[in-house]
Formats: structure tokens, C-alpha cells, sequence
């Protein structure tokens, strides 16, 4: 789900000159938020916020707006899943090959919530590569 980016002109901070179906600025800022919530994981690794900031927003929040609905189990997905392969390649670090796959996991969501905040402060829905679906 895509919505149309303002046109030229609007400003994106004024509500009534957003065309209909552009999400409002406290919509954009609380999908922002969802995705953001990921951080979490590099301030307290063992206590799962990465997944819990995302999941209060949504679950909170996601009868408000379609918008946030969206992007908020976009960004609980992907949490889930960068879960999910953490735990593999920890297992397979034993094997030595797991520590570059770690290394590699941290930077690929390291910027890949970056962009998805980028999109969504643009109004747009991210779709995180590689992720599984579960919600």
C-alpha cells in the first residue's frame, strides 16, 4: 500500500492541504516511531524492546489509522524476523561463520529501519526485504 506523495507546493506539515488519503502528520510521526522502535535492540539487547516498542505502538494505535496499521506489522515483522536470524546465525557462530552473519545482520538492520523511517515520514508504507509475514 502506496500513498501519493504531496504535490508540489503543499506543505506536508498543514493537515487541510494534504490531498485525501495523504496520512496526517501525527500519523506519519507515530509509523516513524513504529519503525524507530527497532532501535531499542542496541540499547537493551536482552530485554526485546526492538519488538515491544513496536508492538505497543501498533497495538495502540493501528484502529486509528490504516497508516499506521500498515506500518506498524511492517515494522513488527521485520523485528520478529531479525529475531528469527539472529538466533541462526548465533548458533552457527560456533562454526565461525556465524560472527560475519552477525555483523552483517546489525549493519542490514541498521539501515534498513532507517529508510523505512525515511519512507514513512514520506507518507509511504515500507516493505522490508526478507522478511517473514507472520502478522
Amino acid at each position: 500500500m502506496t500513498t501519493p506523495i504531496p504535490p508540489e507546493g503543499a506543505d506536508p506539515h498543514d493537515d487541510d492541504a494534504l490531498p485525501p488519503g495523504f496520512p496526517s502528520d501525527s500519523e506519519r510521526n507515530w509509523a516513524v516511531f513504529c519503525h524507530l522502535g527497532g532501535f531499542a535492540l542496541y540499547l537493551l539487547p536482552f530485554a526485546f524492546g526492538h519488538i515491544l516498542v513496536p508492538l505497543v505502538i501498533w497495538l495502540t494505535k493501528r484502529r486509528e489509522s490504516a497508516f499506521i496499521e500498515a506500518n506498524g506489522r511492517e515494522a513488527l515483522n521485520f523485528q520478529i524476523s531479525v529475531t528469527i536470524y539472529t538466533i541462526g546465525a548465533g548458533a552457527l557462530a560456533f562454526l565461525l561463520i556465524g560472527l560475519p552473519l552477525l555483523f552483517a545482520l546489525a549493519v542490514f538492520h541498521f539501515v534498513l529501519m532507517v529508510i523505512a523511517s525515511v519512507r514513512a515520514s514520506q507518507g509511504e508504507v515500507y516493505r522490508y526485504p526478507f522478511t517473514l509475514r507472520l502478522l
